[in-house]
């Protein structure tokens, strides 16, 4: 399924800015009907006054936003809207370049990193019997079309080449097995997971609505982009709300 969503994203041709409408709608889908409601579940202690889970989520999102801004790469898109211009005219070097791409393999990663999670999920379920193993596994299967979306959408934005993309969708594919198979060394804390799961949900969302949407209107400022965007989230409602 990972495959087959990572499939969808390489075959768009023109309708870029459509595809990356609907993948920030999938982003924020995950991120609000999924990884936060788990991350506030697993780990709900607060930190004055604040759920750890909410905190964390606040750190990812805070973090990527100082990376790019210390790297010099936020894709702003200010000038396709009015006129821009800057008082020291320069150009990105190779360097440039690099940094930017690199954002795109973190991010990337970050998916990879977030299927073993779900595949260390499957593996966690079996063991606590065959009918909840199976439903969760239903559950990771239903939404591993948009990590594989996401994962070729994301490493392809940045300016990564295909056979970098192509690489990460195929970790991406493998990364559940890797996680089931984790459940049979070691658990990890319930606690700990969930301040990774905030943490990453953070991060997703600084990119869906930093990154993402901005690249997705710029070139076609349209609404079919935006209803794109809004069934994005209707799918990953609809996912999670089914299974």
């Amino acid at each position: 399924m990972t495959l087959i969503g990572g499939f969808v994203a390489q075959r768009t041709g023109d309708r870029r800015h459509l595809v990356l409408g609907f993948a920030a709608g999938l982003m924020l889908g995950v991120v609000a009907f999924d990884l936060l409601p788990e991350a506030m579940e697993q780990a709900p202690e607060k930190l004055h006054g604040v759920p750890e889970a909410l905190l964390m989520f606040a750190a990812g999102f805070l973090l990527i936003h100082v990376v790019e801004r210390a790297v010099a790469i936020h894709r702003g898109h200010e000038g396709e809207y009015a006129a821009h211009s800057h008082a020291h005219g320069h150009t990105h070097g190779p360097g440039h370049r690099h940094r930017e791409q690199g954002v795109g393999l973190a991010a990337a990663s970050a998916l990879v990193l977030h299927s073993v999670m779900d595949g260390f999920a499957i593996g966690a379920a079996f063991q606590a019997g065959a009918t909840v193993g199976a439903v969760v596994a239903v559950a990771v299967v239903a939404h591993d079309f948009a990590d594989g979306f996401n994962t070729y959408t994301l490493t392809r934005l940045y300016g990564n080449n295909r056979r970098r993309a192509l690489a990460l969708l195929a970790a991406d594919a493998a990364a559940p097995i890797a996680g089931a198979a984790i459940t049979l060394l070691f658990t990890i804390p319930e606690h700990l997971l969930g301040l990774y799961l905030g943490f990453f949900a953070g991060f997703l969302m600084y990119l869906a609505t930093s990154d993402i949407l901005p690249e997705a209107h710029s070139p076609h400022p349209s609404r079919t982009t935006l209803v794109c965007t809004l069934l994005g989230v209707g799918f990953m409602w609809l996912v999670i709300g089914l299974t």
